[in-house]
């Protein structure tokens, strides 16, 4: 019977488990789905789209090259699955389980009810470390990660027989209505860029990975990169893991800080799936805190003033906007910034998390919802077992930024500003100030002022005995279990938005 290969955001033929099973089987339509109305949703963005059109691209040109031809079709998944049925009769729709944000899980369930009603098996395959439905035993978790990482990555099967299929065009993003929204740096998608950076990641950059992945400008080199490759599928985990593996073995002992900086990572690929399983295992964390104590904690619509302000590095605090422009500019910033620019708003501004979250998710090239929404509410302290950590934005400048230089780069109206001022411009006179950078504003708030009221409205809560319960249930949930002594040695941060690799 044929088998139509669904792929979304499992863009590639090689340790694509769904795609196998389907080789050995019959004909192969392989099909990817282009959702307008996904694309209308508040998470998302044309930076986006258009790394995932690349990757879709790149995936046609793959299938091409065995022969085949990638089907690509615009609408609404089960209309199209209706109609491909329709031209084509019956057959077994396979796809890898995605732990996407709440339209897609939607969109999910209605394609499992169609195929129900319509007697077409629909056949999900893993494709990372990550387990479908709620009931997870986290206790057995992470031994059940190590086994599938250790499993063989399946090379693209050699033999395919394929079925064509009417094809629409892939759209540009201004036909899905996706504005420009600011990237300067456009990344380059596909296989061959993915395999390419993971090979100068464990070969020529990540030496030092461990001591340069925080700063904002060495971490643009040292971070592996790897992130957007990863979300959307050109790369596996597994592909990444077992790669960091083998380097890992063919170093000598003396290489120190080689061996450290790839013990961190593989760490880092295990908390990918660690955070994605807990949006899988409680889907509602999108927009419900995890300790259901929290909501209502902060005002449910953002205050849009402070928001806009935020979110286009205006706040008056240098390190901060500057890092919030980089961002802007380039879709992807190393995860201590993530966590930085996420406290900033979620305490000294006091903003819901949901909505900043949206802000950055479509910031975000490697926007991955299982990675991000847990992370937000993480940092906004909700999930009622996480450590607060309100970030000083002065302090994070003159950890990363001793000598201005980000600052001045990225924020131009401060170019002229002394280095003693320079994280602190409102320590200026007045006459300064209007001298040096008139056109900067002023602080949206006082961070000390504004730290102290919230940790003391957290604290509030957590005094409370109803939060000890809950706090309780919430880590039997979702809480990382025994993990190997490198992971604790790599992991000892893992409160932190670090995910960004």
């Amino acid at each position: 019977m044929l088998q139509v290969v669904w792929f979304k955001r499992d863009l590639r033929l090689e340790d694509h488990a769904a795609l196998c099973a389907a080789a050995i089987r019959d004909r192969i339509l392989p099909l990817v789905i282009v959702e307008p109305d996904y694309w209308r949703q508040p998470d998302v963005s044309a930076r986006q789209w258009n790394f995932w059109r690349g990757c879709v691209a790149d995936l046609g040109k793959a299938i091409a090259a065995k022969g085949g031809q990638l089907c690509v079709r615009v609408g609404d998944a089960v209309e199209i699955l209706a109609a491909i049925r329709a031209v084509h009769g019956p057959f077994v729709l396979r796809a890898h389980e995605e732990t996407g944000n709440a339209w897609t899980f939607e969109r999910d369930k209605a394609v499992r009810r169609w195929c129900k009603a319509e007697g077409i098996a629909f056949e999900e395959s893993r494709q990372f470390g990550v387990w479908r439905g709620r009931r997870v035993n986290r206790d057995r978790w992470a031994q059940g990660w190590d086994r599938m990482m250790a499993m063989p990555a399946q090379p693209a099967p050699p033999l395919l027989m394929w079925e064509r299929c009417e094809s629409d065009r892939l759209p540009d993003a201004a036909a899905l209505g996706l504005a420009d929204d600011g990237l300067q740096v456009a990344p380059i998608s596909g296989r061959a860029e993915a395999l390419a950076t993971l090979h100068s990641f464990l070969h020529e950059r990540g030496e030092h990975y461990t001591r340069e992945m925080s700063s904002p400008v060495s971490g643009e080199s040292a971070c592996s990169r790897l992130s957007w490759h990863l979300a959307y599928g050109s790369l596996s985990i597994r592909e990444a893991y077992q790669a960091a593996q083998a380097r890992y073995r063919e170093l000598p002992l003396s290489e120190k800080a080689w061996r450290q900086s790839l013990r961190s990572f593989i760490a880092r690929l295990h908390w990918h799936c660690h955070f994605i399983q807990k949006l899988e295992s409680e889907p509602e964390a999108e927009y419900r805190p995890m300790a259901r104590l929290y909501e209502g904690l902060r005002p449910r619509s953002a205050d849009t003033v402070k928001l806009e302000a935020w979110s286009e590095g205006r706040t008056g605090y240098p390190f901060i906007d500057a890092a919030m422009r980089y961002l802007n500019a380039n879709g992807w910033i190393n995860f201590r910034m993530r966590a930085m620019l996420m406290s900033f708003a979620s305490y000294d501004l006091w903003l819901p998390w949901q909505e900043s979250g949206r802000a950055l998710a479509r910031k975000f090239i490697d926007y991955e919802p299982g990675i991000h929404w847990p992370q937000c509410q993480m940092q906004a302290g909700e999930t009622g077992i996480n450590t607060i950590r309100i970030y000083s934005p002065v302090k994070q400048g003159y950890d990363q930024d001793p000598q201005g230089n980000f600052i001045r780069r990225w924020v131009p109206e401060l170019a002229s500003v002394p280095d003693a001022y320079l994280h602190e411009p409102w320590k200026l006179d007045a006459e300064a100030r209007a001298q040096l950078c008139p056109d900067y504003p002023e602080r949206i708030v006082d961070h000390a002022a504004a730290a102290k009221a919230a940790k003391d409205a957290i604290y509030a809560l957590r005094r409370k005995p109803e939060a000890r319960a809950e706090a309780k249930a919430v880590v039997q949930k979702h809480g990382s279990r025994k993990r190997t002594t490198d992971r604790k040695r790599a992991g000892a941060k893992a409160g932190q938005l670090k995910l960004a690799f």
